[in-house]
């Protein structure tokens, strides 16, 4: 067991891992998993977090969903990519580096394969990874559980979106908080 690390605001990545209309659309938890990516999304600009975004192959799974894009932030960096694993995808590695921050969070699709891939590759080069496990999705329910079991199993850290959430958030003392707090209802 590692040390127990609570999330930070100020030292905080999200990514957004491929949630993208044709991938979504075969997905029976695909819009509960939008609803809190959105969420999390709005806290994170909200709380200067950066946000990086993965498409996989967009020519044939489609782009990023709307109600996704519809939220980020301008000149958010959406990466193209073939490879399963984000790290893979060309200046990937390089924005999360010139971040300068070392935790990540993660949500989106496919669970067990590209979410599990990120994480585990993200793991090992030195970074604190969090799958956030409901707000990621595969087409089998199984193949979920078992990938994040397989995630925790390995050193992720297994959450949900409001413990995220008020992890950034630390206090309820905090500016952000009543509007915050608002979007959980």
């Amino acid at each position: 067991m590692g040390i127990p690390v609570l999330l930070s605001a100020a030292d905080s990545v999200l990514v957004i891992v491929d949630v993208q209309t044709k991938l979504t659309a075969v997905m029976a938890e695909a819009t509960s998993m939008c609803t809190r990516a959105v969420v999390l999304l709005e806290a994170a600009q909200r709380l200067a977090i950066p946000v990086l975004v993965t498409e996989q192959f967009p020519q044939g799974l489609g782009r990023t969903e709307r109600v996704i894009l519809a939220k980020l932030p301008e000149f958010t960096p959406i990466f193209d990519k073939t490879a399963f694993s984000c790290c893979a995808a060309r200046g990937f590695s390089e924005a999360l580096q010139a971040s300068g921050r070392k935790q990540i969070v993660l949500v989106g699709v496919e669970a067990h394969i590209c979410v599990l891939q990120t994480a585990l590759e993200l793991l090992s080069v030195g970074y604190q990874v969090q799958v956030v496990e409901d707000a990621v999705c595969s087409r089998n329910a199984n193949h979920k559980l078992y990938a994040l079991k397989r995630l925790s199993q390995q050193g992720v850290e297994i959450t949900n979106y409001e413990s995220v959430l008020f992890e950034w958030l630390r206090d309820a003392a905090h500016l952000e908080f009543k509007a915050l707090s608002r979007m959980l209802r």
